[in-house]
């Protein structure tokens, strides 16, 4: 089975790096074979804050994350940047967790691409 690791880093919403990143995440799920991990450092740990609320016809990185978690993605955020920001563990939506350095290391050595933004 192929492993692909995405490493996110911008705010959730702002720019569309995320919001392009979590798209070609969604795309590469359909494929057989494929096993996708996500994880989110610096801003992009707020993509998995639970209860978002967009404006009306604005993407919501939640409801993505959410379609992902379905597809047995896994989700780590960085724990370091978690705090910095003041996120709680009990803040995150379903299916996400906490993290470390040393969860990303694994997951790079154990992933055959690393795509980051």
């Amino acid at each position: 089975m192929q492993s692909i690791l995405f490493i996110l880093n911008e705010a959730p919403y702002g720019s569309e790096r995320v919001y392009n990143g979590l798209r070609l995440a969604a795309a590469l799920c359909e494929r057989a074979a494929i096993q996708i991990r996500i994880f989110l450092m610096a801003d992009s740990v707020g993509c998995a804050k639970s209860g978002q609320t967009v404006p009306s016809g604005h993407y919501n990185v939640e409801q993505m994350l959410a379609k992902l978690l379905r597809h047995n993605v896994q989700i780590g955020l960085c724990g370091s940047c978690m705090d910095a920001r003041g996120i709680r563990d009990e803040e995150l939506m379903e299916g996400t967790r906490r993290s470390s350095m040393n969860q990303l290391g694994d997951w790079t050595v154990e992933a055959q691409k690393v795509l980051v933004s």
